[in-house]
């Protein structure tokens, strides 16, 4: 210990030691420079759009890291008129030949790492979604998942919210959403209208990515948020985050077609339907589980809870598998009272009015079951329905990916009422899952 004299007589001053500044190591670029600089390899990208990251490079990297002979390539529908271009760039650059999955790929939970195993794929590339299902739980095969980056101008979107909401009107709270293939300029466009002055949110829930949503999760946005502002084509992905937030208006920014318009969503239609569902399943004696084989839909977890919580409830049940749910299929089975899909919350919510019996999400065979309260009270932010199926803030262990809060950590304050996670997490405690990949 070194001591420094010090002007006031009785007092000793220790000097200190040195502060260490700790420096994030730099990530290294692992993909060597003979891919990287390969003038053949990257005349050969070429051929596919320059605003689209198809993350070549590291495809035919990965794919010669691995000594692959045989690469599987899984994509959306929107995205296939590019596969003979990367399928042949794959096969001239590497010792792998190629298998393109043309099956239909709604989203990441339809990574279908089971029929690449059997065709022989030593590696499976996923294309235009999120890394849902984690690269650790895929049936022995390695999985990379691309997420094709697209790049667009955010210089019309950002003068469009300029448009429509002048900084000087107080237009309040903005949330930004998008899918994965935008986030990218959305934290650019959020960036820059902060700078102008703009109350931005870049909303999240985890697992996904900040801004990023699916047709399934979106988080439920606080109550100082005025405005939703999703940036994509269609409406799909949107609808989830309108369906969770009934308060808040919502517009749509189209970045093909550059238009910047205000959507609707009839929710009390919506809630009144699935109300209608639940009431009538309550009178059920049988009710049949549907597991998806689409991919991933299905999730082991969610199977064994449902089916304890049924049996405990005195239900009688059956698994059915499907890879896709239509009306005449579920024809087929007239003993069976109701259903509930362990596949895609949104076929229920969209298309449940279609079948002849009750075709509930997990969620809604909770509310029957008595474990979580539900009622259509429209337009109430505490009653909204709830798009939170990937999400592990969800609700309870209906959804894949539930995680109860820990003593301690439950993010809702005193003031703002139990959400009653911690104690669903208890629901769950007496089902083994240890056998299952969840």
């Amino acid at each position: 210990m070194l001591k420094v004299e010090s002007p006031n007589p009785g007092v000793v001053v220790v000097r200190a030691k040195p502060k260490k500044v700790f420096k994030p190591k730099a990530k290294v670029n692992r993909i060597p420079p003979e891919i990287l600089n390969n003038a053949e390899l990257n005349a050969a990208i070429e051929r596919l759009p320059s605003n689209y990251n198809f993350e070549i490079h590291k495809t035919v990297w990965r794919a010669r890291e691995l000594k692959a002979k045989r690469v599987a390539l899984q994509m959306p529908e929107g995205l296939l008129m590019f596969s003979l271009v990367i399928a042949d760039i794959i096969e001239r650059f590497t010792d792998a030949d190629t298998v393109i999955m043309g099956d239909v790929t709604y989203g990441a939970c339809c990574v279908d790492d089971y029929s690449a195993k059997a065709l022989g794929a030593d590696l499976l590339v996923h294309y235009g979604h999120s890394c849902l299902i984690p690269v650790d739980q895929t049936d022995s095969i390695k999985v990379l998942y691309v997420f094709v980056d697209i790049k667009i101008d955010p210089l019309h979107f950002v003068e469009s919210v300029k448009l429509n909401f002048p900084v000087n009107q107080n237009a309040g709270q903005i949330a930004l959403v998008s899918t994965i293939q935008f986030v990218t300029t959305l934290q650019a466009a959020a960036t820059e209208l902060r700078e102008a002055g703009y109350d931005i949110l870049v909303p999240q829930s985890k697992p996904l990515s900040p801004g990023e949503i699916l047709g399934c999760t979106a988080p439920q946005m606080p109550g100082t948020v005025h405005s939703l502002i999703y940036v994509g084509d269609g409406r799909f992905h949107l609808e989830a985050a309108m369906i969770a937030n009934p308060r808040i208006k919502a517009y749509r920014y189209d970045p093909y077609e550059k238009k910047f318009t205000l959507e609707q969503y009839d929710h009390r239609a919506m809630q009144q339907i699935r109300w209608n569902q639940i009431r009538q399943a309550k009178t059920a004696k049988k009710v049949g589980i549907i597991f998806g084989t689409l991919g991933r839909q299905g999730s082991p977890r969610v199977l064994r809870f449902l089916e304890k919580r049924l049996e405990q409830k005195g239900f009688k049940t059956v698994t059915i598998l499907l890879s896709e749910i239509f009306p005449q299929k579920l024809d087929l089975f007239p003993d069976i009272d109701a259903y509930v899909q362990i596949a895609c919350p949104r076929l229920s919510i969209d298309w449940g009015s279609a079948f002849k019996k009750p075709l509930l999400t997990p969620y809604e065979l909770s509310v029957v079951l008595g474990d979580v309260e539900w009622t259509p009270k429209n337009l109430e932010p505490n009653n909204a329905y709830p798009m939170d199926f990937y999400a592990t803030g969800s609700l309870g262990p209906w959804t894949p990916n539930f995680k109860p809060p820990a003593i301690g950590e439950c993010e809702n304050k005193p003031s703002a009422g139990c959400c009653g996670r911690c104690v669903r997490g208890e629901l769950e405690k007496d089902i083994d899952l240890l056998d299952l990949k969840v």
